[in-house]
């Protein structure tokens, strides 16, 4: 129901930028009972959705912004669905201009967190709250309930939470929404979330390579696997879209739909935010950083059809057993993925550390279990792993995933082997095991790089048996002084 304007502040809250996004997330507050003012640029937006969805609930159509703030309660709350960048900067200051102390702003979009941050403090120098929401769940859980991720002020979230949580996805009667805490918090949280994403997908890929090009196998043939798969420890949301998307058939030419899209992914750009991240931490996300490279690569075509023919070395014979195989694949790929959620975790805490924002992983892998992308059946082992140890240091030290990885340690390096010997590129399955098997060696090269560092550099190292930085004087007697 359109709510006429004149009739005062009505709104609980108000929404702007009603592209898809934006318009799902406004129908689901208003299905949930909630006033929605409507804001956009384009007017025409606003009249569409109304015609089309009106009926869902109450809402109040408005044509500027002060006109969409003045249809708002108080304090008045606004969600921004706008492009992440100057437009966001652009919406937040015209909203700020219209908008009194005590008032809340919320980005919903996928803001670099540095920019969250950069907004909040200065919305806080004018009185007014900065939430950096991180929202999940793609059209369809905009719509149906996402899972939220709001950073900023505490006191904002007395006011704003409630109206979040009750359009949250659902688990166990637990809304998948929570403070996650100050400032850009929230939009670190999502751009982890993110890069956890792209880790968990390249997975995938690489295991329907491997089915493709080392078993023969068609797609409607590894749709079955998946299906199969998703009935088990490997449920998720993304091993369900899979088994669908290899399903479906192209209505052009009758042939599976996978095999008629162009081979090149293309990203937005928050997988590699998360790399950067992770980089300047110093935490080793490499199952998300090879997922990121291996769409990089994807995407160089020119390159690549310049090298196809390139000497492949003697290759190996095929899989003589493929219900092995397909079991083995099936392990590595649950190995793998507790590594991409380990690392995720790891930088989580490391941001954590470093922004001193005071994060509980616990509380993440529980509204993880809903709505979003990366939601998987596993998400409730990783919450009971923290709820026993909230200072685990690894994820793969709990004993369940330890236990899953010992398990799957045997298959795991028969696929990453089988993999290299038949030349299919596996870097994220390949990445995950070597990390894994540098976290459990006694000894690294480091120490051979921390000689050459202080050969070339004087850049000191320490002892095994020794307190203290030492060095040691290559050009001159080479004996050693405590630095």
């Amino acid at each position: 129901m359109t709510i006429d304007n004149t009739e005062g502040a009505r709104a609980q809250i108000g929404v702007t930028g009603l592209a898809v996004m934006g318009s799902n997330i406004a129908r689901n507050l208003a299905r949930h009972g909630h006033t929605v003012a409507l804001h956009n640029r384009s007017i025409a937006k606003t009249d569409a959705l109304l015609d089309d969805h009106g009926s869902e609930g109450d809402f109040v159509r408005t044509e500027t912004i002060e006109e969409f703030v003045g249809a708002l309660q108080k304090p008045r709350r606004v969600l921004i669905m706008v492009k992440a960048g100057d437009a966001t900067d652009a919406v937040i200051e015209e909203l700020a201009a219209a908008m009194e102390p005590g008032d809340i702003i919320i980005d919903g979009g996928n803001a670099l967190y540095t920019d969250t941050m950069r907004r909040e403090a200065a919305l806080r120098e004018r009185g007014l709250h900065f939430v950096g929401a991180g929202i999940s769940g793609g059209e369809e859980g905009a719509l149906n309930g996402p899972s939220i991720m709001p950073g900023g002020p505490k006191e904002s979230y007395e006011a704003l939470g409630p109206l979040l949580e009750s359009i949250a996805a659902q688990v166990d009667g637990i809304p998948c929404c929570t403070h996650i805490g100050p400032d850009g918090s929230g939009h670190f949280v999502k751009m982890v979330h993110n890069g956890i994403e792209y880790a968990d997908m390249q997975l995938i890929g690489e295991a329907y390579h491997l089915f493709r090009d080392a078993l023969g196998y068609d797609a409607d043939k590894i749709a079955e696997v998946f299906t199969e798969w998703n009935s088990g420890d490997l449920e998720s949301y993304l091993v369900e879209i899979t088994a669908e998307v290899l399903k479906q058939k192209d209505a052009k030419t009758g042939k599976a739909l996978v095999d008629v899209i162009v081979d090149a992914a293309e990203q937005k750009g928050t997988g590699r935010w998360t790399v950067k991240s992770a980089l300047d931490l110093g935490v080793p996300v490499t199952g998300i950083a090879e997922a990121v490279f291996a769409r990089a690569l994807s995407g160089s075509r020119e390159q690549r059809k310049a090298a196809v023919g390139l000497a492949s070395g003697r290759l190996a014979d095929k899989p003589a057993d493929a219900a092995q195989f397909t079991e083995d694949i099936r392990r590595a790929l649950y190995a793998s993925k507790v590594v991409a959620y380990a690392q995720g975790f790891d930088q989580i805490a490391a941001g954590s550390a470093e922004y001193d924002w005071d994060l509980h992983p616990a509380d993440l892998a529980t509204i993880w279990r809903g709505g979003c992308i990366i939601r998987a059946r596993f998400l409730n082992r990783i919450k009971d792993a923290y709820d026993e140890n909230p200072k685990l240091p690894s994820l793969i030290l709990a004993p369940y995933f330890r236990d899953a990885i010992e398990t799957a340690i045997d298959s795991w390096r028969r696929v990453v082997s089988t993999a290299t010997l038949l030349g299919i590129p596996v870097p994220a399955f390949a990445s995950s095991l070597s990390y894994y098997d540098a976290l459990r060696a006694e000894r690294l090269p480091a120490a051979l790089t921390q000689g050459q560092r202080d050969f070339f550099g004087a850049h000191t190292y320490e002892r095994v048996d020794a307190e203290g930085k030492f060095h040691t004087l290559w050009s001159g007697d080479r004996s050693e002084v405590q630095a």
